[in-house]
């Protein structure tokens, strides 16, 4: 694609790599067949082409408005037309550059800005969003149905944590809101890593990866959490912790991008290379394993929902299958499983409307085997599921520790 960035374009840090992302596409339109946006909307500005178009006269030096804005805020950043692509082209980064751009030239609406900052605080407290959960779940039939249907049904008390006490370590991100919404979810996930003889450290300096600041107008403060984050983690790095093990793939894509994000950072490039490297979706931790071993069968029928991130950013897609199957867990067959659920970090909250129509219909696909329960590695797409109140919904971890705790350890 022919692009001429303006004077004002050029002077961005980024610029080179809008201009060479924006080159990469040939506007052949493949990315709109997969895009959950425009199969809803049917508008060529609510697909990957258009919006690239729309990033693309932003930076040639056309005015934003709002329309723009709104157009960039639909995209889920599902990534699904990266691995539809043909041509490779680099479209959550290009998104990033021109939302950021955007959002410089386009004041927000006073709700929208508010709505917004309060998520960002509460990303940056755990503690007082798991107290705000207990809350709301107490005085539920008040609230408005959009953040009711995201507050967890039943959430599981969070069992104990083994002791440190295997050779093998590793360190895991606790997170910002699954400590409130799923509190048993890491510590099922450490249970697990024990059986297998790994044991978890750790790093309760760690706080959000900063995707929520980043992808919420506020990309600085988002960098600024991944190098706190680093600076957390890097004496037991130093110590030789072997992965950074994460449980909510959508920290996990975050994370595995610090390299680049941070890479013209004097200070902290080096080890922020050194962060993606080890950083691991759980799922690939736990299947280097030999389950095989444990002899198991379940009678519980599991649909599988892959998040987003876990298959389109991580490329993942089927390593949670893969280790049910091998546990002796029956799997239904999911149809169209490379589609968003609508969660999409915190757009079931700034996109409400279009979230509901992508969480039903993704329920629809989930629930025609008609399954006992469905699994998934995010907990955003698992408290946005479960909302519905249709099928029950769970991390998939938690179903493999329930199904240990009947085992013998394999340490």
């Amino acid at each position: 694609m022919q692009t001429r960035l303006s004077d004002a374009a050029r002077r961005l840090p980024r610029a080179e790599e809008a201009e060479s992302i924006l080159r990469t596409c040939v506007h052949c339109g493949f990315c709109n067949a997969t895009c959950p946006t425009y199969q809803l909307l049917g508008d060529e500005l609510d697909g990957p082409r258009g919006r690239i178009y729309l990033i693309k006269q932003v930076l040639e030096g056309h005015t934003p408005t709002a329309s723009t804005q709104l157009h960039l805020d639909r995209c889920l950043s599902c990534r699904n037309c990266e691995t539809t692509c043909p041509s490779g082209v680099d479209y959550h980064n290009l998104l990033d550059i021109g939302r950021a751009v955007v959002d410089q030239a386009v004041p927000r609406p006073p709700l929208q800005r508010a709505l917004r900052s309060g998520l960002r605080q509460l990303a940056a407290r755990p503690a007082t969003f798991s107290r705000l959960v207990w809350l709301g779940r107490r005085v539920e039939p008040l609230l408005p149905a959009p953040l009711k249907a995201e507050l967890p049904h039943s959430p599981r008390v969070a069992q104990r944590r083994p002791p440190l006490r295997h050779a093998r370590r590793v360190l895991m991100l606790e997170g910002c809101v699954q400590p409130g919404l799923s509190p048993n979810t890491n510590a099922a996930a450490a249970r697990v890593l024990d059986r297998l003889g790994i044991s978890v450290t750790a790093a309760t300096e760690a706080g959000c990866c900063g995707a929520v600041d980043y992808h919420l107008d506020a990309q600085q403060a988002g960098l600024q959490r991944a190098r706190h984050n680093i600076d957390a983690w890097w004496p037991a790095i130093e110590a030789g912790a072997e992965a950074i093990v994460i449980t909510a793939s959508g920290c996990g894509a975050f994370i595995q991008d610090y390299g680049k994000l941070l890479q013209d950072d004097p200070l902290y490039g080096p080890r922020a290379r050194r962060v993606s490297e080890l950083a691991r979706d759980l799922v690939q931790v736990i299947a280097a394993a030999p389950l095989e071993q444990l002899g198991w069968r379940s009678d519980q029928l599991l649909a599988v929902h892959c998040p987003c991130t876990l298959q389109h950013a991580l490329k993942l897609g089927g390593a949670v299958e893969s280790v049910l199957r091998r546990l002796g867990f029956a799997l239904t067959a999911v149809p169209d499983g490379h589609l968003c659920c609508g969660s999409a970090g915190t757009y079931s909250l700034t996109q409400p409307v279009l979230a509901r129509q992508l969480r039903d219909n993704r329920l629809d696909a989930l629930e025609s085997g008609h399954p006992d329960l469905i699994a998934t590695a995010n907990i955003g797409c698992q408290v946005h599921l479960d909302g519905a109140g249709r099928t029950p919904v769970k991390h998939w971890i938690e179903v493999v520790d329930d199904a240990f705790a009947h085992l013998p350890t394999l340490a």
